[in-house]
This record gives C-alpha cells, sequence and structure tokens, in this order.
C-alpha cells in the first residue's frame, strides 16, 4: 500500500477559539490521564500556522496539502514533532516555539500532532508508534515534493522520542531532507540502536543535535553533524538532585533542551560551542579556539547555521561544549585566564576569581579539579561568571589549597592575563607580579596588557 494512502486523515473538534475571519481554529490535541491509562492509539494531524494566522492553527488535509490556502509550498517549511505525552497534556512550549520559528523567516510551521499514539503509560507503545507516525509523516512530505515543494528547505525539529522519529522519516527519504534539529533525543530503548534504528547524521543533509540529560531520559554519544552538550549533556543547573522534588526531578534535565533552543532562537541568550574531546578538557581550558571554523566564530546554538554547515560537514561529526547558569538567559561569561606562578613551594590548589563593578560582584568557582602551583609554571583557566559586569573596576583572586593548619605559604603570580571568548572587541586585561597568601583573598585593579603601571 502507498505511504500516502495509509495516512490517517482527521477533522478536528471546533475549537472554542476562531480566527479572525470567525472561523474555528484547530487545536493541539488534549487528553488526560483517563486516555493515557486506557491507551491511545495512532491518530496523525499536521497544524499549519505562519505569519498570516500564528494565534490559529489550521489543519492540513494530508492528501491533498495544497488545498489548504495558507499554506504556500514555494516557502520553507518547518515541522515541529513532539515526543512522549505521559499525561496527555499538550507541550507547554508549542505556542512559543511556533512564533520564534515564524520570526526567524517567513515558513510554513506544521505541528505534528501525534498525542493520540504518544499519549500511553506503557512507553514501549509510543516507542513503536514512531514508525508509523514517521511513514504518515513520510508520505506527506513526498506528497508535498510532487506539488513542487523541495526536500532541502523542509526542516524536522524533534523533541525526544520525535527526534527519532524524525530521523526516521529523514531515512524513508534517503536523507535528502535539508536538516533535522534533534533536542536531548530519547534514550530508553534507544541506548544500543544502530543507526538505522535511531537518529544519526546520514538522516539528512545536515543533522544538529542538542544534549541535557544523558544520563537518564536522553540518549548518549554523538548523533549530528553537530553535537551541543550543555553543562556536559547531562545534570542541568538549577534541576533537582533528589527525588523529593517531585515530577520535576524526572523532566527538569530532559526539558532543559527546549528551553535553551527557545531562548537562543529568541536571540536572548547567545550559547557558543567549543569544540573539545569532553567536557572535562572544555572546563580545563584545553578548547577554546575554533580554527576550523575560521572565518566564521565558533558554532552558536540557534536556528541559522549557514556559516558554520560548510566546514561541520568538512569535520564530520563535530563535538562541541558549552556551560550555562540556573535560568533565563542562560549564558554565562567566559574569560580564559592565563596565570604564570613563581612560588618556591609546590602547592595544589583550586581558583576562585571574583570580578568587581561598583558594590556587585560575580565569582567563578573553578574547582572541578586541584591546580598545580609552583616555580615558573604557566597554568591556563576557564573561568566562567553568571553575571557580565562593566566595566571590571576590581578583580579579586583566592588560591584554595586546604591547608588548615601550619604557616600560610607565599604564591607569586608573574603575570594573570584575562581574554574576553564572547566579547572579542573587548581588550585583554592584566596585572603583574601579585604576592599572595593561600587561602587568602587578594585583589587588584586591572590593566591593559600592555602596561605594567
Amino acid at each position: 500500500m502507498a505511504l500516502n494512502q495509509r495516512l490517517h486523515v482527521s477533522r478536528s473538534p471546533p475549537s472554542q477559539e476562531q480566527s479572525g475571519g470567525g472561523e474555528p481554529c484547530d487545536s493541539f490535541t488534549d487528553l488526560n490521564l483517563s486516555h493515557c491509562f486506557m491507551g491511545t492509539s495512532l491518530y496523525v494531524r499536521l497544524l499549519l500556522y505562519t505569519r498570516d494566522n500564528l494565534d490559529c492553527g489550521r489543519e492540513i488535509n494530508h492528501q491533498h496539502p495544497a488545498s489548504q490556502p495558507l499554506f504556500n509550498l514555494s516557502r520553507p517549511s518547518a515541522f515541529v514533532i513532539h515526543g512522549y505525552r505521559p499525561t496527555g497534556a499538550p507541550p507547554i512550549w508549542i505556542d512559543h516555539l511556533v512564533r520564534l520559528l515564524a520570526e526567524q523567516q517567513d515558513m510554513n510551521v506544521i505541528v505534528v500532532d501525534w498525542n493520540k499514539g504518544a499519549a500511553n503509560l506503557n512507553y514501549f507503545i509510543a516507542v513503536a508508534y514512531t514508525r508509523e507516525a514517521a511513514h504518515n509523516l513520510t508520505g506527506f512530505i513526498m506528497t508535498m515534493e510532487e506539488e513542487g515543494a523541495s526536500l532541502s528547505s523542509v526542516h524536522l525539529i524533534g523533541v525526544s522520542l520525535g527526534a527519532h522519529l524524525a530521523g526516521f522519516v529523514g531515512a524513508n527519504l534517503e536523507g535528502r531532507i535539508g536538516r533535522i534539529t534533534g533536542l536531548d533525543p530519547a534514550g530508553p530503548m534507544f541506548t544500543s540502536a544502530s543507526p538505522e534504528e535511531r537518529l544519526d547524521p546520514s538522516d539528512a543533509m545536515f543533522v544538529d543535535v542538542l544534549h541535557t540529560d544523558m544520563n537518564s531520559f536522553g540518549l548518549r554519544g554523538a548523533h549530528g553533524h553537530i553535537d551541543f552538550y550543555a553543562n556536559g549533556g547531562a545534570d542541568q543547573p538549577g534541576c533537582p538532585k533528589t527525588i523529593f522534588a517531585g515530577k520535576s526531578y524526572f523532566v527538569c534535565d530532559h526539558q532543559r533542551s527546549m528551553f535553551l533552543y527557545l531562548c537562543a532562537l529568541n536571540r536572548t541568550c547567545s550559547l557558543t560551542g567549543y569544540p573539545c574531546s569532553s567536557y572535562s578538557d572544555f572546563l580545563d581550558g584545553r578548547c577554546l579556539q575554533c580554527e576550523a571554523f575560521r572565518p566564521a566564530s565558533c558554532p552558536v546554538l540557534g536556528y541559522d547555521f549557514s556559516r558554520w554547515a560548510e566546514p561541520l560537514l568538512r569535520l564530520g561529526q563535530t563535538r562541541v561544549f558549552f556551560s550555562t547558569t540556573a535560568s533565563l538567559p542562560y549564558r554565562k561569561l567566559s574569560y580564559r585566564v592565563d596565570m604564570v606562578t613563581w612560588n618556591q613551594y609546590l602547592r595544589w590548589g583550586v581558583v576562585y576569581i571574583r570580578l568587581h563593578s561598583g558594590r556587585s560582584f560575580t565569582e567563578a568557582r573553578i574547582d572541578h579539579k586541584l591546580y598545580r602551583l609552583e616555580q615558573y609554571t604557566s597554568t591556563r583557566l576557564l573561568a566562567q561568571f553568571d553575571e557580565d559586569l562593566q566595566p571590571v573596576q576590581k578583580i579579586s583572586i583566592r588560591i584554595n589549597t586546604g591547608n588548615v593548619i601550619g604557616p600560610r605559604y607565599k604564591i607569586r603570580l608573574l603575570r594573570i592575563r584575562f581574554t574576553p571568548l564572547d566579547q572579542p572587541e573587548r581588550p585583554l586585561i592584566c596585572r603583574f607580579d601579585i604576592i599572595m597568601e593561600e587561602n587568602m583573598e587578594v585583589a587588584f585593579r586591572p590593566l591593559p596588557c600592555d602596561s605594567r603601571l
């Protein structure tokens, strides 16, 4: 049977919400726990939003997409594909994502509503439905192509289980889709899957993936041309660490991928990824350059990847890492800090740095490892601050060695240099010949690096 003959064509019930012309809007399927307990069978609906109807979805006929007058096949099309819905409620982020996508460019935004199918208490049933839903969506996109749409202008954005669904669609179309974005692809049932059984780079001309919960509901590894790992791709700042927090303990890290993506689309946070072999190496300051992407800068999470697509396709699979704060706008201010020490006795310690502006300050705790401090040793650190305080009027530094008894040893810094990573137009700031005691804070006024006064 042909794919487009297998599609479920649905007619949604009238909504309370109406368009300007008085015509009822088509809304995302809203279910509840009783549906999930009883189980739902797959039923795929496609809801169209454009700049002309952002507040009022229009359901598209699967077999005749051009019959929907707002659906312009000459425009790019972005398909938003949700994941597992154990409560049956619509995703809270749908409306926000639709609006932000429409702001990027004039496009068709199509919400793939497979809530009937995804809403099952039995996760394994929802996983099984992803293949059938992918066949449905594949048939629709093939019909689009037959009616004049270009596959290279199709962008699938899949969330969790929806990321693998998007990958199945891409594989069905032999990787001819322009782009797939996977937001924390689901891990359960896919951990040991082969590339044919999950999202992988061959599913589209360009695949970008964001990881936020690899140690629980997300999938470990690299599965795109570029994989972004927020805070290492696992535990996210601000998320509960104990089960006593209730539902949030289970979903917070996994959902953070969507909130980071929304923030990136909204351009309120610029989240730069640094190519590196591991998050530990990134935190050690070993991966703070992006020569392979020049003349472009390091890759930035978001919608427009035109600057980085060519080098990424040339490099193959690339892993990039970044850190965030616990809340909006998520962005950390990063400095590369280079120190040259000249203390007489070998000391090991962690470093605390504060930037002061007026009465305000922000602190970076570089405490993930002990640093070796001895005579004429160059040490590079990555200092990440939660706030961007300007102008920096004072810097204070403390080196904690853990020594609580006995004399405090002197630590001499021949030079300390701060290189702003996120704001390269800002000048480098330095200080020379600082004498300090271990475990004691010392403050100084930063100077331009070409000055020793």
